[in-house]
């Protein structure tokens, strides 16, 4: 009975353990062709702007470690509360030594323009990571797009109760 418990006990703690790497699943391989492509738009695409990878509503970033300036909490699906601090995440490939200044966060309610912000990125790595504090004042039907410009590059629209 002892040794069954002592087994079991080691079996739970090797799954405790192993949970948080089975919660993000292994990266695809990328094609060759897909890595030459983003070098030669990382070493040579100057002058092209920034790719937005992603974009995410986030309640919660990364400060330290392994996940450092990554989006730990997402804003759930069924939304969120009136005055909570929420963070617009972005992921960026720029080719190397660039820097975008022309970027804009735009908030709205509605069709209506709550909140305007820049975003500068620098192309010093592989990846630009941005998260830019945004405001859901009162409920209702709000988006947070990501624009160049006039071209919008991403719109993400949350539910605020």
């Amino acid at each position: 009975m002892v040794h069954t418990l002592a087994r079991l006990t080691f079996v739970l703690s090797l799954t405790f353990l192993a949970l948080p790497a089975l919660a993000q699943a292994p990266a695809a391989r990328p094609s060759p062709e897909a890595v030459k492509a983003t070098w030669d738009y990382y070493y040579g695409g100057q002058g092209q702007g920034p790719v937005l990878v992603e974009a995410r509503l986030c309640l919660e970033v990364g400060r330290e470690g392994a996940q450092k300036y990554e989006c730990l909490k997402e804003v759930p699906a069924d939304g969120v509360k009136a005055g909570t601090p929420v963070m617009l995440w972005q992921s960026y490939l720029l080719p190397q030594g660039e820097q975008v200044d022309d970027l804009v966060v735009q908030v709205k309610l509605g069709g209506t323009v709550r909140e305007t912000k820049d975003v500068v990125l620098k192309g010093e790595g592989w990846r630009a990571r941005q998260w830019t504090g945004v405001r859901f004042t009162k409920a209702g039907s709000w988006s947070v797009s990501v624009l160049r410009g006039e071209q919008v590059l991403r719109t993400l629209d949350v539910r605020v109760f």
